[in-house]
């Protein structure tokens, strides 16, 4: 009976790896795993964080270009006019677009589309009037007067920006 005994002992201990080994594969399955998971969450929570951080160097970018835009000086004035009026003139054209899209629609829809248009154009006027004002400021006057075109302008910027967003929610694109 002992090679009896020494047979099941010995098919016991063999048991006993096989399952410290299963137990072993298994800890390191899940291990491993989890390690990628919390791998994969920390490069996606990195990549948000990158991703945000060029956002807001975009946003800062702008900023600076926009404030760019109006740090001309008075020795600059004709180049700020001539730029100006090229806004103008963009705004103008597409103000014109934006009519013939309305021109082509009826109702009520047509009716507000076509009082929000006149706002603009009214904010147009008042800012291509800063803009003469300013093409022809003295030097004395030059950032009152520049002031004055870039609230004005920031007006018509407001209320076009908003008539095209209402336009292009109600009419079709």
């Amino acid at each position: 009976m002992p090679v009896i005994e020494d047979w099941i002992q010995a098919k016991g201990n063999a048991m006993r790896y096989a399952m410290s080994a299963m137990t072993f594969c298994i800890a390191l399955t899940l291990t491993t795993g989890c390690t990628t998971k919390d791998r994969n969450a920390a490069t996606l929570q990195r990549e948000r964080e990158d991703a945000a951080a060029q956002v807001e160097q975009a946003n800062k970018n702008l900023r600076d270009a926009q404030q760019a835009e109006w740090d001309y000086t008075y020795a600059q004035r004709a180049e700020f006019v001539t730029r100006m009026k090229e806004n103008l003139a963009g705004i103008q054209s597409e103000l014109d677009r934006l009519n013939a899209k309305v021109e082509r629609t009826s109702g009520a829809t047509k009716a507000e589309a076509s009082r929000q248009l006149d706002d603009v154009r009214k904010r147009w006027v008042e800012a291509k009037r800063q803009l003469d004002l300013a093409e022809s400021a003295k030097e004395s006057d030059w950032d009152k007067v520049k002031g004055g075109f870039k609230t004005a302008m920031g007006d018509l910027k407001d209320s076009f920006d908003k008539t095209r967003q209402w336009l292009s929610d109600k009419i079709e694109p």
